[in-house]
């Protein structure tokens, strides 16, 4: 009797959560866009990191499902703000210096995005060549600092 109680309760709370704002679903204007070295860079991109790195989001359904929706728009807004193509030229910080290093190391794209976008997944010879890529077209911040590293040496 408790468990069925729980669950009703569980049941109500989520429903009236999705009266709640959150759902955000903002795609801005593309301002400006990286000189890509390659078409192929721009579309391994497109493909694997566009849709939080970017202000041409695809917002999924479930997107719309609180509390779902609340970490997706989080996730995005963060992502954008730490590194967008759409708004690239903008002042202020926009990391692409960072992206090699990052897909490289495996911490981009995150793995608990993986499962809901399996078009994100890259072959190895996919993901050396996006990050051969990011590298020529907006340098590779890991790289440098090895670099000096040698050279203070």
């Amino acid at each position: 009797m408790k468990i069925g109680k729980a669950l009703g309760v569980i049941l109500v709370v989520l429903v009236l959560i999705q009266f709640l704002p959150g759902r955000d679903h903002v795609n801005p204007p593309v301002t400006g866009t990286p000189k890509w070295d390659s078409p192929r860079t721009a579309e391994l991109f497109k493909r694997a990191c566009g849709n939080c790195h970017s202000n041409e989001t695809v917002w999924p359904g479930y997107s719309n499902i609180a509390p779902i929706s609340w970490l997706i728009n989080l996730d995005v807004k963060v992502a954008r703000s730490k590194f967008n193509v759409s708004e690239w030229g903008r002042t202020g910080k926009n990391d692409g210096d960072e992206a090699a290093s990052e897909t490289r190391n495996g911490k981009m794209p995150p793995w608990f995005y993986m499962p809901t976008h399996p078009e994100a997944k890259l072959t190895p010879a996919e993901k050396d060549e996006l990050v051969k890529g990011l590298a020529a077209t907006f340098g590779d911040e890991e790289k440098e600092k090895k670099e000096e590293k040698n050279e203070k040496r």
